[in-house]
This record gives structure tokens, sequence and C-alpha cells, in this order.
């Protein structure tokens, strides 16, 4: 039994909605993670079962590990698509948004998702959401959107509906949104929702396997030369820097996925609190961080990256040189200490 924790009146506004909808449009954010494709692909498997028409539409391609979820196929990349998923979201009756506090982070589908004329749905455990949706669900304190979205299911009573695909889409989304269940595991419901998805049918030991354990040898040498050559550790500040350039990224055949995790590994040597990952893109630095206890990774990327994202996973941008932006996470360790090592808890 888990507690409800959802407002009634979003649950019975849902509901009516979902009645009154046949074609159902599902999307999540841009640089679509575990718990965006689980999410959206859990959706289209239990609304599909109750008779819906339902299209996922991702702004951009996902992972590679999460391409062999149940559904994956399906998928409309608006990258590949633009012009028929344009049509998807316009053609929709309802517009369900899972995985986002605001249409900006879903990059080249903003336009599209806020000038159909559907109503949306915001399914959402990111901080600040916007005010964009006929329906607003948003609880910050959810370990991944999986959990939110199989929360509302069950208050839905659809229990039922969730087959073992769509248990192991949400199951990916918790494991990946979580570590492997290594982090943002406070709630003790966590664990009775885990146990429900596994006794749908998931093979939880395979999941974590395809999710976790399988890498390409040019990825696996990415990561060890990162490792060896580009980190840099703080222990004054009790902290970590990673920065890989393209041309790193280019001589190791890097493909969309391959640094997946980089940014926790510092996290695992005794006194780092927090770790940054810089990235170089063709046209900006991808700037990830992470932090174990208190410490708010967030407050930084909301302060200098224009980013934000949990306490203790966050990610933001940086338009300028690799160099710049370094220089810029090592200023940020000397210039506010007091603002941000308040929250060090080694």
């Amino acid at each position: 039994m888990i507690s409800q924790v959802i407002d009634e009146r979003s649950i019975r506004r849902l509901h009516d909605l979902l009645d009154d909808a046949s074609k159902i449009a599902v999307t999540c954010h841009q640089g679509p993670d575990g718990d965006a494709i689980g999410s959206s692909l859990a959706a289209m498997h239990v609304l599909t079962a109750l008779g819906k028409d339902v299209k996922v539409i991702i702004p951009d391609p996902s992972l590679t590990q999460l391409r062999k979820l149940p559904g994956a196929k399906e998928i409309v990349d608006a990258s590949r698509y633009p012009d028929f998923a344009r049509k998807l979201l316009d053609d929709a009756d309802l517009i369900i948004c899972l995985d986002f506090n605001v249409p900006t982070r879903t990059g080249r589908l903003a336009d599209a998702i806020l000038s159909a004329n559907a109503p949306k749905v915001m399914i959402d455990h990111h901080l600040d959401p916007g005010d964009f949706a006929a329906v607003t669900i948003s609880h910050p304190e959810m370990a991944a959107t999986c959990v939110l979205l199989f929360r509302v299911l069950c208050r839905l009573e659809l229990f039922n509906f969730i087959d073992k695909a769509a248990a192991e889409c949400l199951l990916a989304g918790i494991l990946t949104d979580t570590g492997n269940l290594s982090y943002n595991v406070g709630d003790p419901e966590l664990f009775t929702i885990v146990a429900e998805l596994v006794r749908k049918g998931v093979d939880k030991e395979a999941l974590t396997r395809r999710l976790f354990m399988t890498t390409s040898a040019s990825s696996m040498r990415l990561n060890a030369y990162a490792l060896l050559k580009k980190m840099e550790l703080f222990a004054d500040d009790h902290a970590a820097l990673i920065v890989l350039s393209r041309e790193e990224l280019n001589r190791f055949h890097y493909s969309k996925g391959d640094t997946e995790g980089l940014v926790n590994k510092p996290l695992e040597i005794p006194g780092i609190v927090y770790s940054c990952f810089l990235r170089e893109e063709t046209d900006l630095i991808k700037v990830s961080m992470r932090s174990v206890g208190s410490f708010p990774v967030n407050a930084i990327c909301a302060d200098h990256f224009g980013g934000g994202g949990h306490l203790n996973a966050a990610g933001g941008e940086f338009y300028g040189s690799l160099d710049q932006c370094a220089e810029l996470f090592r200023s940020i360790l000397k210039d506010n200490s007091q603002k941000y090592k308040q929250h060090l808890n080694k």
C-alpha cells in the first residue's frame, strides 16, 4: 500500500481528459534519459491498452541502451521527422508532458507543444513547474517521474493495465534516475513500487545489465582516459572536474551515451562531495554535476550555467570556449566557498 500524495482534483481532471481523448501525444525533454523514455513508453503501453491511439514523440535521439525497451521502435524522433512530429501534436486530443517542468526543456518541440490546441497534462518531478498545462502533477520529492507516473496510474485505477512491458519501462526510469537504487532512495515506498513492478514479471537483473553493464570498447577506453588523464581533484574544496574536448571525444569515436555515468565516478573517492563534467558540443559546453549529501549542485547550475535540476543531480549549458567554462567552475570554487560549502557533508 502506498500513500495518496497526489491531489484528488488533479486526478479527477486527468480522468476526464483521458475519457474525452482518442488521440494522445506523449512527449518528454530533449536529450531524453531513462526516466523520460521509460515514463513515455509506459504511458503509451497503458493508454494503448485502454484503446487510445498513442504516439510518443521525442525531441532528439535517446541513449542506445534505452532503444531496446518495449515499444521503443514506435517512438517518433522529431529531429528526424519534424513535420510528422508537429502533425501528431496538432492532431492530438491530449498532450501528456513527462519529465520536464517547462516547455523550453523540449527544445525543438516547445513551439509545437505550446501552439497545439489540445489540453496539456504535465507529470514531472523537477523543481519550479511552469504554468502551461491544464493539469499539473508536480512532486519534486519523488525519485523519478516513473515513480510519480506509477502513482498516477494507481490513482486512476489503472494498476491492472500495467503489463510486463509497461512495468519494465517504469522500472528502467526508476533505476536510471537513482543510479540503480543507489541515491535518491530515502522514501521506503519507492521499494514497494519496485517490488510491484518486479511482480509484473520484469527481470530486474537482466534490465540492470542492459542499462548499466553494457558498453562498447571505445566507450570504455574513453572513460578510462577521462579518469586517468582528465580528472582534476580539488581536495580542499571536496570537488572534482573532468573536461573533455570535441577532439578528445572524436579520438575515441564518441557516440551519444558513451560518457553516461562518468560524472558520478569521482564521488567514489573519499572526501569528494561534488563532481562536475564538461563536455564540448558543436556550439556549446554541456555541464553535468552530481553530489552527495546535502550539497546543492542544482544551485550552482542555476546560478552559473542557466540550468538546474535536483539537489544531487543537475546540469546546464555554457556558451563560450571549453577553457572559459572550466575556468568559471574553478572560480566558483574560489569565490563562492561560503555560499555552497556550508552544505558540505564530508
